[in-house]
C-alpha cells in the first residue's frame, strides 16, 4: 500500500545515490568524448568510434550474472567498496592510452568493474527504499544516473574545447576517488547481507538471474538500443549538423525536464501501476526521436531534448522497478543484474549496430528506425501487462477456491 510518509532520503540512501552519481559522471564523461577522441586524436572510423562504447557494455553484461552471486558470497557493502576502487583505479590508465586497440583492452577491463559496481549499487538503493514506496524511491535514485547524463556530457565536450583529452581523463579520475569515499559512508542492516539459501551450491539459472524478470527485462533490452541513439551518438550527431556548440546543453535540458517530471512519474507509479508511466514515455520517447531526425537549428534540438527527456527519463527505473517487484523476496540483487544484462545488451548493441546505420545511411534513418522499435515496445509492453493480469486472476482465483 502506497504510504508518503515512509522516508526514502536516508543518510544511506544519499550516499549511495551519490555514490553511483560519480560513477555515472566519469562512464558518461567517457562515453560523450571517447568517440571524439578515436575520430579526431586516433583517426578511427565512426564505427570504430561506436565500439569502445559497445566494448565497454560487453564486459559489463559478462559481469551482470556473476554479479549477483558476488553480492551473496562477499555481502553488498564489500562489493560495493572493492568494485568501486577498481572502477575508479581503472579510470587513471586512460591517460597512458595512445593506440585504438590499447583503448579497446581498456574499455573491457573497466567494463568488468562498471558491471559489478552498478548492480551492487542499485540493489542497495532497492533494499534502503521502503517498499511502499520503491518505484519513487528508485525513480529518485535513477536521477542520479540522468544527472551524471547532464554533468558528465557537459564537463567532458565543454572542457575539449579548453583543453586535451589527456588532462580531462586525469581530471574525471580524481572526481572518481570522491566516490569511492561515499560508497564507504554506506551502512547495510546486517539482515540485508544474508544471502538465500547457501546449501544449494549447482550452477543453475536461477542462481544466475531471476528469471521472474526475464519477460519485462527482454522488453527492456529493445528500449536500451533505442536509448543508445542518444547516449552514443547525439554529440556525434551534432557535430555532423554543425551543433557541436550547444551539444552540451542538449543534456542540461534533456535532464532539467527529467527531473521536472520524475517525482510526478514515481508517484504515478506507486499509486496507478507502471503502464500509466510506461505507455505515455514510450509514446513521447518515439516522437522525440522523429522530431530528433529532422532538427536543423539549435533551437529545435534543444526543444527535442526536452521531449526526450521526458519520454525516456521514467523508463529505467519504472523496468528496473518492475523487474525488482516481479522476483523473489531477497533477491533484489539477481533481480537487478537480470535488468540491466538485458538493458546493457541492448545499449551494446545499438551503439554498434546503430553506427552501420548511420555508415550505411544517415542519422535520419538511424533515429526514425529507433522511433519505430519503441512503437514494437509499446506493443509488446502492452501483451506483457495482458498475460500479467490474466496470470495474477488465476492465481487469486486459485487462492479463493483454497480457502474455501
Amino acid at each position: 500500500m502506497y504510504n508518503h510518509k515512509a522516508k526514502i532520503w536516508t543518510k544511506d540512501f544519499i550516499n549511495i545515490s551519490l555514490t553511483q552519481f560519480i560513477v555515472f559522471i566519469g562512464f558518461y564523461t567517457l562515453l560523450t568524448t571517447l568517440p571524439l577522441y578515436v575520430l579526431n586524436d586516433l583517426g578511427g572510423s565512426e564505427a570504430e568510434s561506436g565500439l569502445v562504447v559497445t566494448i565497454m557494455l560487453i564486459a559489463a553484461i559478462a559481469m551482470r550474472p556473476i554479479s549477483g552471486n558476488l553480492l551473496d558470497k562477499f555481502g553488498k557493502k564489500k562489493t560495493l567498496l572493492w568494485s568501486t576502487g577498481l572502477f575508479t583505479g581503472t579510470m587513471f590508465f586512460y591517460f597512458f592510452i595512445d593506440s585504438f586497440v590499447g583503448l579497446m583492452f581498456l574499455r573491457f577491463i573497466h567494463g568488468l568493474s562498471f558491471g559489478v559496481v552498478t548492480t551492487a549499487a542499485s540493489a542497495i538503493a532497492a533494499d534502503i527504499v521502503p517498499n511502499e514506496r520503491k518505484g519513487a524511491g528508485l525513480g529518485y535514485f535513477a536521477m542520479a544516473t540522468n544527472i551524471a547524463m547532464v554533468v558528465g556530457p557537459f564537463i567532458g565536450l565543454t572542457l575539449i574545447q579548453f583543453i586535451s583529452y589527456k588532462v580531462l581523463f586525469v581530471l574525471i579520475s580524481i572526481i572518481a576517488v570522491v566516490g569511492v569515499i561515499c560508497a564507504m559512508q554506506v551502512n547495510i542492516p546486517q539482515e540485508i547481507y544474508k544471502s538465500r539459501d547457501q546449501k544449494d551450491k549447482k550452477l543453475t539459472l536461477d542462481a544466475l538471474i531471476e528469471v521472474k524478470a526475464l519477460s519485462i527485462a527482454a522488453i527492456s533490452l529493445l528500449v536500451g538500443l533505442a536509448y543508445s541513439s542518444i547516449l552514443s551518438y547525439v554529440s556525434v550527431f551534432a557535430d555532423a549538423n554543425g551543433l557541436s556548440h550547444v551539444a552540451n546543453y542538449f543534456f542540461v535540458v534533456f535532464a532539467a525536464v527529467m527531473i521536472i517530471a520524475r517525482p510526478s512519474f514515481g508517484q504515478l507509479f506507486d499509486v496507478k501501476g507502471p503502464k500509466y508511466v510506461i505507455i505515455p514515455s514510450l509514446v513521447i520517447f518515439s516522437v522525440g526521436l522523429v522530431m530528433l531526425s529532422y532538427v536543423e537549428s539549435a533551437w529545435m534540438f534543444l526543444i527535442t531534448a526536452g521531449i526526450i527527456g521526458l519520454g525516456s527519463g521514467s523508463l529505467l527505473p519504472s523496468f528496473q522497478t518492475m523487474c525488482i517487484q516481479a522476483g523473489s523476496p531477497g533477491r533484489s540483487g539477481h533481480a537487478t543484474a537480470t535488468f540491466y544484462i538485458f538493458w546493457d545488451i541492448g545499449i551494446a548493441t545499438g551503439s554498434y549496430v546503430l553506427g552501420m546505420i548511420v555508415a550505411r545511411y544517415n542519422f535520419h534513418v538511424m533515429y526514425i528506425t529507433c522511433a519505430v522499435l519503441l512503437i514494437v515496445v509499446l506493443a509488446l509492453f502492452m501483451i506483457q501487462q495482458t498475460q500479467h493480469g490474466r496470470r495474477i486472476k488465476v492465481e487469486q482465483s486459485a487462492a479463493t477456491q483454497n480457502l474455501q
